[in-house]
């Protein structure tokens, strides 16, 4: 059972986990953890696209984003739908953008922080 929940609290949340959530959540963070595969991400933010159209929004070659569209298809955060001779993806849980303005949010305290330290 994973137990895995955001709280206020500031308990944490990793001595809840067993050894197998932990690594599913590693897993989770390692997808997350190339910069075109956020790209991507962002790309489909606005809903499905075929390959072609996320090949020209992330300014990279086919071979390059298909190699990362299917890591994340496996990897349960895009879902792919093909139509014809078309493959459409979308996002397959919106959560993955919430993740993502956490970790901004989260960021943009830090360099605020040490920017007051210079002041």
């Amino acid at each position: 059972m994973i137990n895995c929940r955001y709280s206020s609290k500031r308990s944490t949340v990793a001595g809840k986990l067993s050894e197998d959530a932990l690594r599913l959540v590693a897993e989770r963070f390692k997808a997350l953890s190339e910069p075109m595969r956020l790209r991507v991400i962002m790309a489909l933010e606005q809903g499905e696209k075929n390959v072609g159209q996320i090949v020209e929004e992330v300014s990279s070659t086919q071979a390059n984003v298909s190699r990362h569209l299917q890591y994340l298809t496996e990897a349960g955060i895009l879902k792919r739908r093909k139509d014809g001779l078309h493959v459409f993806y979308s996002i397959s849980d919106r959560r993955v953008f919430d993740l993502c303005q956490v970790v901004c949010g989260s960021l943009a305290q830090h360099f605020n922080n040490r920017v007051k330290a210079f002041k």
